[in-house]
């Protein structure tokens, strides 16, 4: 009865929600029927159920191809690069911003820094390029300031290629990320940093021991929610930067599926793919949550 009267009460907010219910139905939940085709050897022209099932095959594929393992290491590498990069950052950001106290200048700042959140990958991309090519912007200050001889291309150093990917994530999203932790800041009582003022404590204690704490709670949401995305590292972001001489360090999960499975009309073994991705995701999520339940931390169930 209490969650069907607060249910009838909050009517507003739950037609709100409906569209977006919808959405994820129809999207997210549907669709995963067709992954009965990771069983099948799968053929445009026949029916979903005129398929020649082949059980695990195609599982046994995808363990046994050669490439997996430099994909699995690629994708977890970029991840854990832009996952780590992209939260220190953008909570270095926030707390910057938030000790700042000149008003329009924090605005001025704060709006420069997300902008790059609104641009597409495809124009986003082309600037890194360009900003790291032999003639780009990172090249001229390094020769003029005599620090190379000649112009390195970035580009075409496999061993940079992560770095690249995770500088470029960050550039793109820190902006935007700050926003959130700047939001979570708000809640934090001024009370508290008064009374530590007072007690003598600088503006680095205040932040280590009333700011921090704070947001931390925000900051193992976010973790946990982002632990989850780990296999499903950017596809078009990759995809837009990678080359012919960076490829073994470039091939990530999504390009695997789309160039060994789509582009060769391997259905099945792409929707194997897929499914090892989700399956993976679920279990780094529930694992992530597991572990800051039993630190005492905050968590998602």
């Amino acid at each position: 009865n209490s969650f069907w009267n607060t249910l009838v009460k909050q009517k507003a907010l739950v037609l709100m929600a409906v569209p977006f219910i919808l959405y994820k139905l129809l999207f997210h939940y549907v669709p995963i029927w067709g992954w009965v085709i990771a069983f099948q050897n799968y053929r445009p022209a026949k029916g979903l159920f005129e398929q020649t099932w082949v059980g695990w095959q195609n599982f046994q594929m995808l363990f046994e191809d050669p490439i997996f393992y430099e994909v699995l290491r690629n994708t977890l590498a970029m991840s854990v690069i832009k996952l780590v990069l992209g939260t220190f950052c953008s909570v270095l950001l926030a707390l910057i911003l938030n000790e700042v106290k000149n008003l329009l200048f924090k605005k001025f700042t704060q709006t420069i820094s997300y902008l790059p959140h609104f641009i597409s990958w495809v124009v986003a991309a082309n600037l890194a390029l360009n900003i790291l090519s032999t003639e780009g912007i990172i090249n001229e200050i390094l020769l003029t300031l005599n620090i190379v001889d000649k112009p390195i291309m970035f580009m075409g150093i496999p061993e940079l290629f992560w770095w690249v990917i995770g500088a470029s994530h960050v550039w793109k999203t820190v902006g935007f990320g700050a926003i959130l932790y700047l939001a979570s800041m708000t809640s934090i009582s001024p009370s508290l940093y008064e009374a530590a003022t007072i007690d003598g404590a600088s503006r680095l204690q205040r932040i280590w021991y009333i700011t921090l704490p704070g947001i931390k709670p925000v900051i193992i949401i976010l973790l946990i929610m982002n632990i989850g995305q780990l296999m499903n590292v950017g596809f078009e972001q990759i995809y837009l930067m990678m080359n012919g001489r960076v490829i073994n360090f470039a091939r990530v999960f999504t390009i695997f599926e789309l160039d060994y499975g789509i582009k060769m009309m391997r259905y099945s073994f792409a929707t194997a793919v897929g499914i090892f991705r989700s399956l993976v995701s679920i279990i780094l999520v529930f694992g992530a949550n597991f572990i800051a339940k039993h630190m005492g931390e905050e968590r998602l169930i």
